[in-house]
């Protein structure tokens, strides 16, 4: 199985949302325990890209960290302590299990306990220990399995992304060898061409002959250490048991039956015209890395009442900084890696650009 296709992208991993996202940090996060550069042959970004395209495996289980941090003590009390936000800063652990495409397992370990995701053939569980709540669904024949928005991304799915984003707009090359996992390493670099683009490089570390992404780190511009990174800590390539994806409801847990899967964005069915594919209320602007998002906020879906961990989107938006211009008026959030214009006109404009750029395109 191609490491590329073996898993669906996450939903918060998707074009665009990976640039709040997967690129969404703020400070500068120190790498990860640096080990010995190992000696390996050369090999070119070419050849790594071939590797990664046809690496194939059959199983694998691992520990995953993840780093970052937004730099948001204002607003943190506004985003929901388990919910996709919550990734967004500090540091994480979570295990994987991998066995072919249609089991796997991802379980979130953290203060507030465990939350996992278990795909079992055609049955699929979401389960939150912190609430011993869980939501099983059963999948139609031949339909893949798209990962909810509460689980975080493995280095592979990170690096999917980051790949897909592949064109003449990115310069790719080699950077040095490493030692990720206790497994040797090849570098592959994406450099955004473009220079209005806040990400200055994303890096893959490569398994040297294994060829899987077993870590995932992006830079901003300016900077010189990751402001996010996703690495394996342990990673084993012999295929898990079984029972690793056999769910066993704990007591008194509360069971909610769906159907279907967790639906991508990108493949939602939405009637009325839009130049992205998806929402009509949604729209890109610019290509590459300096894409831009365009959305209606007054128009998407909000958080219902009954969603009593969703953020106050008013008071966050309150606590931001009030900007205006010749396009109008709104509040600006800014990172190093992401800029977002909120307009008192209802739309919210987000890309991996500076200020003026969302300016532009709120002017047109």
């Amino acid at each position: 199985m191609s490491v590329l296709t073996s898993r669906p992208a996450l939903r918060w991993l998707v074009p665009v949302a990976a640039v709040v996202t997967v690129i969404g940090g703020g400070a500068a996060l120190g790498r990860f325990a640096a080990e010995a550069e190992p000696s390996l042959p050369p090999r070119s970004a070419a050849q790594l890209l071939v590797d990664l395209q046809t690496a194939r495996f059959e199983g694998l289980s691992g520990t995953v960290v993840q780093r970052a941090d937004l730099g948001l003590p204002p607003i943190a009390g506004l985003v929901a302590a388990d919910g996709p936000a919550s990734l967004l800063t500090g540091s994480h652990t979570l295990r994987v299990w991998h066995s072919g495409p249609d089991q796997q397992r991802i379980a979130l370990v953290d203060t507030l306990g465990q939350r996992d995701f278990i795909r079992n053939g055609r049955d699929v569980w979401l389960w939150n220990s912190r609430t011993n709540t869980a939501t099983h669904r059963v999948l139609p024949e031949g339909k893949e399995a798209a990962n909810p928005a509460e689980m975080p991304a493995t280095p592979q799915e990170a690096a999917a992304q980051a790949l897909a984003a592949v064109d003449p707009t990115t310069e790719v090359s080699v950077g040095r060898s490493a030692t990720v996992a206790g497994r040797d390493a090849y570098e592959l670099v994406l450099t955004p061409r473009d220079a209005a683009s806040l990400v200055h490089q994303v890096r893959i570390a490569i398994d040297a002959t294994a060829h899987l992404p077993l870590r995932f780190e992006v830079f901003a511009a300016g900077g010189d250490r990751p402001a996010f990174e996703l690495a394996f800590t342990q990673i084993d390539y012999a295929r898990p048991d079984a029972d690793q994806f056999t769910f066993n409801p704990p007591p008194d847990v509360q069971v909610t039956e769906k159907k279907g899967g967790w639906e991508h964005p990108e493949q939602s069915e939405q009637p009325g015209p839009t130049n992205d594919g998806g929402h009509p209320d949604l729209r890109t602007v610019g290509t590459g890395w300096t894409t831009v998002l365009v959305a209606k906020i007054d128009e998407v879906e909000r958080p219902t009442a009954a969603a009593e961990d969703a953020p106050d989107l008013d008071l966050l938006a309150g606590q931001l900084p009030a900007v205006q211009g010749d396009w109008g008026s709104g509040r600006l959030f800014r990172t190093d890696l992401v800029t977002a214009l909120l307009t008192d006109d209802g739309r919210l404009i987000v890309g991996a650009v500076s200020p003026e750029r969302l300016y532009e395109v709120a002017r047109g």
